[in-house]
C-alpha cells in the first residue's frame, strides 16, 4: 500500500504538474494516499431535484439540483469583464445561470432547448432566482448513469482551488485517484483487532467514505478511518511514553527542606484547597520516583496554579537545583517575578528576571547569576531560550499559559540541561480530564478543580448595542463606588473586511462621551512599546486610572483586585476559552463583580449560543466542552490556533470520545505484546504510527 499511494499525486488522472503543485500549495496533498485521505465534510443528496419556484432565500447557504429547460442565452461585457447569462425555466419559474470564467467552454455546452440538470448555490437578485458558475449536465446524460446512493461528498477546498476546479472538478479528481489506486490499498491492522473492535475493512471503509452505497456504509466507513486516525495518535503517544518511562533519569527531589516548610507555615496568603494539596502531592510524588516529570496542570482562572508552581520550584531549590519559569508576555513575567519576589521576601531565596526588554544590570545579574548558581529561580518571556542563557543546575522547568509557545521554542529551554529537568506546564484553558488523559498520554494529569474559598462568582449579562446607554450608566456607578473597569475590544483599528468595535474608535468615544466629569482612562494594546504597556498597567493597578480601554492583550497575568467590571466589546468576535480568560481578570478581590458581553444585533447561531453560556456558568471545564463541540478540540500544543490539537482528517475526540478511548486501549494492548512493532501482523501498524509521528506536535519526549 505505502509504495503505490505515496507516489506524487500529480500521477492521478486530471491532476499533472501544474495543478499538484496548486493542491500541495493550497491542502499539503502531496501524494495519491493525501488526495484520498482527503475526506469529504458533507454529503449532498444528487437524487433530489427541486422546482425553481421552490428554491428560497434561505437555502442560499446550500447546494441545489433543478431541472429546467434552456430558453436563450445572452453576453454582457468584454475582455475580462465579460459575462455569460443562460436562461432556464420549468413549470414553476425562471432563473438566471451566469458565468465570468470558461465562457467559451461552456458555451459550447448549452443548447438552447434542452433540458439539463443543473447544480449550484442559489442567490436572489430583486428576487430573482440566480446561480453563478453552476455544474451543468443533460438531463438524457445524468439519467444514463448507474444508480447508487446519490449521496455525493463536497470537499474543503479553497477559494484559490474552487476558482478552477469546483465542487465537480474535485469530486471527479477523487474519482481518478480511486481509479488508480483502488487495487493497491491493503489492509494495514491486524484482522484480530479489525473483529475485536467490529471494523469495516480498509478498502471498502475508503470506497464508502467517498462514494457512500447507504447511509449505514458511510457511518462504518467513518467509525473504521476515525479509529486509523485515533490508533496512529495513540500509538505515537504511548511508545513516547513508554521510551520515556524506561529511561529512568529524573532528578530526585528527596528532601523538603527549609524553604518549602517555612513558606507552607508562615507565608501562605491564604489556606491551600484541597486539590491544590492534592496536586503538590502528586508533583512529590513524581520528583522522588526516578522518573523525568512530564506534568499538565490544568486550572480554571484563580484556582491557584502559580501558587501550586512556587511551592514546585521551591521543592527544587531545596534539593541543590535550579528552577525557571516562562511566561508569554512580559506583562505576565512582571506580575509573577513581583508576586514571588513579595511572597518571598526575607527568605534565603534569589530571584531574577530577564524579558526582552530587559536593562542591562537587570539582565546581567540574571544570566550571570543562573550560570554561577547564585540565582536560585529565574522567571521571563521567550527571552529565557536565548543561547546566552546558561544554567548552571536546572532541575525544574514551568511553562505558564503554555499553548501560546512553539514546540520548537519549549524544546529549547527544556534542552539546557544535559540531564533533562522535572517539566510543569500550565494551562487555564481547561480541556475536560478523560478527553485530556486520554488525547495527551505521554503527560500526566492534575486538575485543580476548586477555587480558593471567598471567590464569588462572577455576574455575566449579554447586551447589544442598543443597550449602550444602560451600560455606560452602570460603569459611571461603579466607578463613582470606587470601582475601576476594563473595556477590551478585539481591533485596534477599524478593519474593512471585520464589522467589529476597534479600539481606536472606542477610546475616542470614552473620552468625548463617557457621562462622568472626573474619571481617568488608561490604554493597553499589543502595537505599544513594552515599557508604555508597563506603565498603562501600573497605572491602573495604583489606581491612578479609572478606566483601562485595551485589547485581549490583557488575556492573562493582569492581576488588580479593585477592578470589578470587564465589558468586553464584539463579543462574538471572541471563542469561549478567551472571553473566560477575560472574565477571569475581575472577581479577584472582595467586592462583587461584573462581566459585560457586548455584541451586535444579529448574531450567528453559534455565537449567540457561546455568548448564552457564558451567562450561564463560569466552570470553565463546562465552557471547554461546549468550545470544543463548536469549534473542535483546540490544540494545547501551540501549533496552532483551532481545530484538533493531531492531524486528525475525520476523527472529533469530543464527539468521538468512546472511540478514541477504545482506540488507546487498543494501543496500550500492542505495544505492551510487541514494542517495536516487529512483528509481521503490525507492519501496516508501523506505517500507521509513522504517519501521525510525522508531524511536528507536542512531543515532552524529545527531552529525555
Amino acid at each position: 500500500m505505502a509504495n503505490y499511494l505515496d507516489n506524487s499525486v500529480k500521477f492521478v488522472p486530471g491532476v499533472g504538474e501544474a495543478r499538484s503543485r496548486l493542491l500541495e500549495k493550497e491542502l499539503g496533498i502531496f501524494t495519491i494516499g493525501d488526495l484520498l485521505r482527503h475526506y469529504p465534510f458533507r454529503y449532498i443528496d444528487r437524487t433530489k431535484i427541486y422546482p425553481i419556484g421552490e428554491v428560497v432565500e434561505d437555502m442560499s447557504a446550500s447546494l441545489v439540483q433543478l431541472r429546467a429547460r434552456v430558453t436563450g442565452v445572452a453576453y454582457a461585457g468584454s475582455g475580462r469583464k465579460q459575462r455569460f447569462s443562460v436562461y432556464v425555466s420549468d413549470s414553476s419559474g425562471s432563473a438566471e445561470l451566469t458565468w465570468f470564467h470558461g465562457i467559451k467552454w461552456i458555451e459550447n455546452r448549452v443548447e438552447v432547448g434542452r433540458e439539463y440538470l443543473i447544480f449550484g448555490r442559489p442567490t436572489f437578485f430583486r428576487g430573482e432566482l440566480r446561480m453563478v458558475h453552476p455544474e451543468l449536465d443533460l438531463v438524457e446524460k445524468a439519467l444514463s448513469r448507474k444508480a447508487n446512493s446519490g449521496m455525493q461528498g463536497i470537499y474543503p477546498s479553497t477559494e484559490k482551488l474552487s476558482s478552477s476546479l469546483g465542487t465537480k472538478g474535485f469530486y471527479n479528481l477523487i474519482c481518478g485517484a480511486w481509479s488508480v489506486a483502488q487495487e493497491h490499498i491493503e489492509e494495514i491492522l491486524p484482522s484480530a483487532l479489525i473483529k475485536q473492535y467490529g471494523l469495516m475493512p480498509l478498502r471498502e471503509a475508503m470506497y464508502n467514505i467517498h462514494f457512500p452505497q447507504s447511509p449505514e456504509k458511510l457511518k462504518q466507513a467513518e467509525r473504521r478511518l476515525k479509529f486509523d486516525e485515533f490508533l496512529g495518535v495513540q500509538l505515537s503517544i504511548q511508545a513516547l511514553r513508554s521510551d520515556r518511562m524506561a529511561r529512568r533519569n529524573g532528578f530526585l527531589f528527596p528532601r523538603v527542606g527549609e524553604l518549602f516548610n517555612s513558606f507552607f507555615s508562615e507565608r501562605l496568603p491564604f489556606a491551600l484547597t484541597n486539590a491544590q494539596k492534592r496536586v503538590i502531592k502528586e508533583i512529590r510524588q513524581d520528583t522522588v520516583s526516578g522518573y523525568q516529570m512530564n506534568r499538565l496542570l490544568q486550572g480554571d482562572v484563580g484556582s491557584g496554579k502559580t501558587m501550586v508552581a512556587l511551592m514546585s520550584m521551591l521543592l527544587a531549590v531545596d534539593n541543590g537545583f535550579q528552577a525557571c519559569m516562562m511566561a508569554p508576555t512580559e506583562i505576565l513575567a512582571r506580575q509573577h517575578y513581583a508576586t514571588i519576589c513579595r511572597q518571598t521576601e526575607g527568605m534565603n531565596l534569589r530571584v531574577a528576571i530577564l524579558t526582552g526588554s530587559s536593562k542591562a544590570a537587570e539582565r546581567r545579574y540574571a544570566l550571570e547569576g543562573m550560570a554561577s548558581g547564585e540565582v536560585n529561580i529565574l522567571i521571563g518571556t521567550h527571552a529565557l531560550i536565548e543561547d546566552r542563557v546558561q544554567f548552571n543546575n536546572l532541575g525544574f522547568v514551568v511553562i505558564d499559559e503554555q499553548h501560546r509557545f512553539g514546540v520548537e521554542q519549549r524544546a529549547r529551554l527544556w534542552t539546557k540541561n544535559e540531564q533533562p529537568p522535572h517539566i510543569l506546564v500550565m494551562t487555564a484553558t481547561p480541556i475536560p480530564r478523560t478527553l485530556a488523559m486520554t488525547m495527551y498520554g505521554d503527560l500526566d494529569v492534575s486538575v485543580i478543580d476548586e477555587l480558593p474559598p471567598g471567590r464569588k462568582p462572577i455576574k455575566t449579562y449579554h447586551y447589544t448595542d442598543s443597550s449602550r446607554l444602560r451600560l455606560w450608566g452602570f460603569m459611571r456607578q461603579q466607578i463613582m463606588q470606587g470601582r475601576q473597569v476594563y473595556v477590551v475590544y478585539p481591533l485596534i483599528k477599524e478593519s474593512e473586511s471585520m464589522d467589529y468595535k476597534d479600539w481606536e474608535d472606542g477610546f475616542e468615544s470614552i473620552v468625548r462621551d463617557f457621562p462622568l466629569p472626573t474619571y481617568r482612562v488608561t490604554v493597553c494594546h499589543g502595537k505599544m512599546k513594552p515599557q508604555d504597556k508597563e506603565e498603562s498597567m501600573r497605572q491602573f493597578k495604583e489606581h491612578e486610572a479609572d478606566i483601562l480601554v485595551a485589547t485581549s492583550v490583557i488575556e492573562v497575568g493582569v492581576d488588580v483586585p479593585n477592578a470589578t467590571v470587564m465589558v468586553i466589546e464584539s463579543a462574538e468576535r471572541f471563542g469561549l476559552s478567551q472571553l473566560h480568560q477575560l472574565r477571569g481578570r475581575v472577581g479577584r478581590g472582595g467586592g462583587e463583580s461584573f462581566c459585560i458581553l457586548m455584541s451586535g444585533e444579529k448574531l450567528s447561531r453559534e455565537a449567540r449560543q457561546r455568548l448564552q453560556a457564558m451567562c450561564e456558568t463560569t466552570d470553565g471545564f463546562r465552557l471547554a466542552e461546549l468550545d470544543m463541540k463548536l469549534r473542535g478540540a483546540g490544540d494545547i500544543n501551540g501549533t496552532q490556533q483551532s481545530g484538533m490539537a493531531f492531524d486528525l482528517k475525520i476523527a472529533n475526540p469530543t464527539l468521538d470520545a468512546e472511540l478514541l478511548q477504545s482506540a488507546r486501549e487498543a494501543a496500550i494492548a500492542v505495544l505492551e505484546e510487541d514494542a517495536q512493532l516487529q512483528r509481521a501482523e503490525n507492519v501496516g501498524l508501523k506505517m500507521l504510527r509513522m504517519r501521525h509521528a510525522g508531524r511536528k506536535r507536542l512531543d515532552f519526549s524529545m527531552i529525555s
